[in-house]
Formats: structure tokens, sequence, C-alpha cells
């Protein structure tokens, strides 16, 4: 599940042994591609610039269809675990925007510290019974930028999921209420999004 990180720059040598490894499950659908763009790249920042350690990894969880991406990990090599240190992670974490339902673990307990402040929508596009040309004269890239553009500069769509029946689409911002709002006509009135779904995914 875990792959090496990639650090974008700067000393890339290895951290001590004094430390501890933290885990950050976060609740959102982010494929692995992007994973490091959202978090570990942003995150590593941070807390090399506060001092608080380093991403040393991290993880996407797949799930059977029609769920298709559980979470994702995040690792963390920590200076330690102590609550000041536990606190500040979290406060890096939320200041780089992480979905609620999120835990920060220490090394393999099973008690996790819960955090998170952005809610998620999930629109989940039918991809088999629709007429052959809505498929064939429709742009997805063009949905998304215009359900982005609908919701407004605080929300994003941070992941995707294709599956053999339906296509998922992420997005994650303030509050999950506002983005259905937002876009509920424009889904009402697409050819691509009849017989499509939303749900809240945080």
């Amino acid at each position: 599940m875990f792959s090496a990180r990639k650090h974008t720059g700067g000393d890339e040598s290895a951290p001590s042994n004094a430390g501890v490894v933290l885990i950050a499950r976060l609740n959102s659908k982010t494929q692995p591609i992007d994973r490091g763009d959202f978090y570990e790249d942003p995150l590593h920042n941070r807390l090399e610039a506060r001092g608080l350690g380093a991403v040393s990894g991290g993880g996407t969880q797949l799930m059977d269809e029609p769920h298709g991406i559980a979470f994702v990990d995040v690792e963390i090599f920590a200076r330690d675990a102590s609550e000041e240190t536990l606190t500040a992670i979290i406060e890096e974490l939320e200041a780089i925007g992480v979905p609620k339902g999120s835990k920060l673990f220490v090394e393999k307990s099973e008690d996790g510290k819960q955090f998170g402040t952005l809610e998620g929508l999930g629109l989940f596009l039918n991809g088999v019974d629709l007429p052959t040309e809505v498929y064939e004269t429709s742009d997805v890239n063009e949905l998304i930028r215009r359900c982005g553009a609908l919701m407004g500069d605080d929300y994003a769509m941070m992941g995707y999921w294709q599956g053999a029946r339906e296509t998922g689409l992420y997005f994650y911002g303030p509050s999950f209420e506002h983005m259905k709002i937002a876009i509920e006509n424009f889904v009402a009135n697409s050819p691509l999004c009849q017989m499509s779904r939303i749900e809240q995914i945080a």
C-alpha cells in the first residue's frame, strides 16, 4: 500500500533514528498520482519548517466497486509523540485542507485522534445507461470545470474513480450543502449527469 516518497527539493538526507512514526489516515478519495500534490508535499514542507518531522511515505487504500477509494494514508516521521507535537501536526494537516473524519495514529495504535475541517461531495455519473450519443458528445473535463466554477474558489475536485458502471467525482470544501445547492440546477440539466447521484462523503 505504501510507496516511497519522492521529495521535490531541499535536503533529502534520511531522518535520524530518534523519533516516532505516525500515520495520518485521511478521509479523502484521492488518486495515488495526486496524493503528493494535495497532501504529502505541502505537509512535508510545513512540518520541516516547524521542526516537527517529515513525510516519509504514503498510500491509497482501494475498495471494491462501487466505492473505489477508501482513504489515503500519509506516513510521518515525527520528532516525538507528545501531545504538543501531535496537536501541532494536526494544525498543519488542517492548514493544508483535510476532510472531516480523518485520524492521526501513533505507530501501531488503534486509537486515533480525529481531525479535519473539509466536507466532501461525491457526484456519481452513470457510465452505462445513458444514450450512446451522450457519452460520445459530452466532455467530463468541462463538467468538472463548470462544477468547480459554480462552487467557488474555496472548493476543488481532489479525486475521482472510474468503475465499471459509474464514475465518481470527489469535491471538497467548507460545506457539503453549499456544493450541493451550487451545482444542483446544472446537474439537473446536464445530459451527462442524467441518472447520476450525489452523496456526502465527508
